[in-house]
């Protein structure tokens, strides 16, 4: 009696490495963005406090007990001044956030980082899909600041928006901060992160030109200059130019090289860093 032949095995069919690479990153990226969806009512309150505080303080409170506000000129002008430098603010602090402390985390004792180096990606596509996730964690930032920045001021707040700088001068902020925040999540460890806060952000913050333009330096002139190691002031300066153009700011070109050299080499200070942690 005959039998039929056996059927033969399925064969495997293997994506090529390039494909199967770019399906692990947008899986990684889609699952980060998911995880802050959910957390949503975590990350508002924290994305929120501090600029729109600022804001409340410094252009309502101020004006409405009679308290001078910025330095003598127009609060109008002021007012503008302030908005670009809490965007700034925000997108810069944001970044850094969402990308130190969850790395710092993952890389700690407990090692949770090893779960996504099993994903059938280079290691260096990790560490740049922490980056992308931090970007869009500054934009969600300005997306939301912005508009509560510019309505809760007592005085009118006079923006010119130029809307090409405002766009590019944003987006290249949000790859600045989140390269920021790689490089400051594998520098630290979770028993140093203190000093990321004391030492690091609380002088950036203050020294960022986010109150003031940084031209009215002037009188300190080794501050002035000084300062220049700071990513948030050529934000502030960039986002100035874009909202409030009739103020001093920075040349635009000098804004775009600075964030772009910075940019580039945070990211591979922090891609080295990270290979480093992960790998030994």
């Amino acid at each position: 009696m005959m039998t039929a032949a056996a059927s033969p095995a399925p064969v495997a069919v293997l994506r090529p490495q390039g494909q199967a690479s770019r399906a692990a990153f947008l899986a990684l990226l889609a699952r980060d963005l998911e995880v802050a969806t959910k957390n949503l009512r975590e990350v508002l309150p924290r994305t929120l406090m501090h600029p729109v505080l600022m804001v409340f303080v410094f252009t309502y409170v101020f004006p409405k007990i009679g308290q001078q506000v910025g330095t003598g000129g127009d609060p109008a002008d002021y007012g503008g001044i302030l908005v670009a430098g809490v965007v700034a603010l925000a997108v810069m602090f944001q970044g850094i956030q969402s990308v130190a402390l969850p790395l710092v985390q993952e890389l700690g004792t407990s090692r949770e980082i090893d779960d996504r180096l099993l994903a059938p990606l280079p290691v260096t596509l990790v560490a740049i899909e922490k980056v992308m996730v931090g970007a869009l964690h500054s934009l969600f930032a300005a997306v939301v600041v912005f508009p509560l920045a510019a309505v809760i001021p007592a005085t009118p707040v006079r923006l010119d928006l130029d809307w090409p700088v405002l766009v590019t001068l944003t987006l290249l902020a949000c790859l600045t901060a989140a390269a920021a925040g790689l490089a400051f999540g594998t520098f630290f460890d979770p028993r140093t992160v203190p000093r990321l806060f004391g030492i690091v952000l609380l002088p950036v913050v203050f020294l960022g030109a986010v109150y003031y333009p940084w031209a009215q330096l002037g009188p300190i002139p080794w501050l002035k200059y000084a300062v220049l190691v700071n990513p948030l002031v050529y934000a502030s300066e960039g986002l100035r130019a874009a909202l409030v153009p009739g103020v001093a700011h920075m040349p635009l070109p000098a804004v775009y090289a600075a964030l772009a050299v910075f940019a580039c080499a945070l990211t591979a200070f922090g891609i080295r860093r990270f290979e480093r942690r992960v790998l030994a």
